[in-house]
């Protein structure tokens, strides 16, 4: 097994975990899992209130974005909106009050239990025109030009490849169709034995690069009106630092240059693709 897919498996591992718990038992930890990494105090570090957003369903909020990308996503009434990472279905609820009934909803996410978990939610709530699909976002199960939107909260930091990502994102998207998306990203060199911890790789934070190479990627990708709708510093309480840092390297931390950012980022697939892209596996694009 090569590093991709431990990587892979660890965070499928977690975020099962995490689909067979609540949300109180989430937000316990400093990035959604369940672990060590955060003392006795509760913090929940990453993740926005949802709770005012019109569609918010409780029992498919688990605590675990970084971000409100459906509330900056531009959604029509019709639109087919995919979510990357879907979980428990919080954002394809939330998408759903903007789609209508005459739209279409597809969550993604290559979890069981959080299909499992997802679905249970869409059948509780009555939807039909929410659908849940397990895939890997690296190679979605999902035809070409099929989305007017795509929207994630806090999932592509966890992909190794995210050029493949962005490239995936860009071939199911309708030509004129756009994404938000909100991730963590990097300004500065993370303290190296941060991303030498495997618990950190599936709570976000040694998964993020760095700011301007995320966005390089998706202007490389071939999207353009590439946009920052939000910007918010990740601050990180001492007691989980100290897990991970001594004392002085703390102090360093603190008083240096690097910063952890939730950011949600626009961008928009040309009307007119000069790529010539295709299906998965073509090797074209």
């Amino acid at each position: 097994m090569n590093n991709n897919e431990q990587l892979k498996e660890l965070v499928k591992e977690k975020y099962t975990a995490i689909a067979l718990q609540d949300k109180e038992q989430n937000a316990t930890s400093c990035c959604g899992a369940t672990s060590s990494c955060c003392g006795d105090e509760v913090y929940n570090i990453m993740a926005d209130d949802y709770t005012k957003l019109e569609g918010y369903n409780a029992d498919a909020d688990l605590g675990l974005g970084c971000g409100l990308p459906t509330e900056f996503a531009k959604i029509k009434e019709g639109d087919t909106v995919i979510d990357l990472g879907s979980g428990a279905g919080n954002d394809c609820f939330v998408a759903r009050k903007f789609t209508g009934a005459n739209g279409k909803v597809i969550g993604i996410d290559f979890t069981d239990a959080m299909i499992n978990r997802a679905r249970e939610n869409a059948e509780k709530i009555g939807f039909n025109n929410v659908e849940f699909r397990k895939g890997d976002i690296e190679d979605m199960p999902v035809t070409s030009n099929k989305a007017d939107v795509i929207v994630s909260n806090c999932v592509l930091n966890l992909v190794p490849n995210k050029h493949k990502v962005f490239s995936e994102i860009f071939r199911v998207l309708k030509p004129g169709g756009h994404f938000s998306i909100s991730d963590i990203v990097l300004e500065g060199q993370l303290p190296e034995k941060w991303k030498q911890v495997a618990e950190l790789y599936a709570g976000c934070v040694s998964g993020a690069i760095q700011k301007e190479e995320y966005l390089g990627i998706i202007a490389e990708t071939g999207f353009s009106n590439i946009t920052l709708q939000k910007n918010k510093p990740i601050l990180i309480p001492d007691d989980i630092l100290a897990n991970y840092l001594s004392a002085e390297e703390i102090t360093d931390y603190k008083n240096g240059t690097t910063k952890i950012t939730s950011i949600t980022v626009y961008a928009e697939k040309p009307a007119k693709d000069e790529r010539n892209c295709c299906e998965p596996g073509s090797g074209c694009c």
